[in-house]
């Protein structure tokens, strides 16, 4: 019987959340779902941080992932927004280490490069690739959801590979390997 298992991939936001889940079975890739949270109409930073988490756990507990994908933040110029982006992303690697769901984290350039061959590549390009690739009949407005959708996938492409990013297994695991971050 062939081993079915299944990918959350998530691009982490504080304005908006996207999510892309697929399944794997064998070899084959299946599209589930995308979606988004869209947190624009929330101005406390830390009700935004808490419907993150909240939104993450429904998911789990609804799909029951076998392992997270998850876009790292890219480092920009503005200091705030990248606190702010580390901030949610992290809440959505709390939900899913809090049911020790293995985690890995992708670089934006490792996610482009995954689906179109391109690391430089646009949301759109990604987004229309993506739709080819999983015979998607319709894209979202936003690409957030694509983006989150796009993470799972690159970790389907990197799955079996050595060195695929930075992986936590578990709560534990995640303090070892970010010892010298944390005190």
């Amino acid at each position: 019987m062939t081993k079915e298992r299944i990918i959350l991939g998530i691009d982490p936001g504080t304005t908006i959340m996207g999510f892309g889940l697929i399944k794997i079975v064998g070899k084959n890739m299946q599209f589930m779902q995308l979606n988004e949270l869209d947190l624009k109409k929330y101005s406390d930073h830390y009700l935004k941080l808490k419907l993150i988490f909240e939104r993450t756990i429904e998911l789990i507990d609804t799909h029951n992932p076998d392992e997270i994908a998850i876009e790292a933040p890219f480092f920009g110029k503005n200091v705030q927004s990248m606190l702010k982006l580390g901030r949610a992303q992290g809440v959505a690697m709390a939900a899913g280490l809090s049911r020790e769901i293995p985690i890995t984290e992708y670089l934006p350039k490792k996610i482009k490069m995954a689906i179109t061959g391109n690391g430089n590549a646009s949301k759109e390009q990604v987004a229309k690739m993506l739709q080819s690739l999983l015979e998607l009949k319709s894209l979202p407005k936003n690409l957030d959801a694509t983006d989150g959708l796009a993470a799972a996938v690159c970790h389907f492409y990197n799955s079996g590979k050595i060195n695929v990013g930075k992986s936590y297994s578990g709560w534990d695991a995640f303090v070892k390997q970010n010892q010298d971050k944390i005190g």
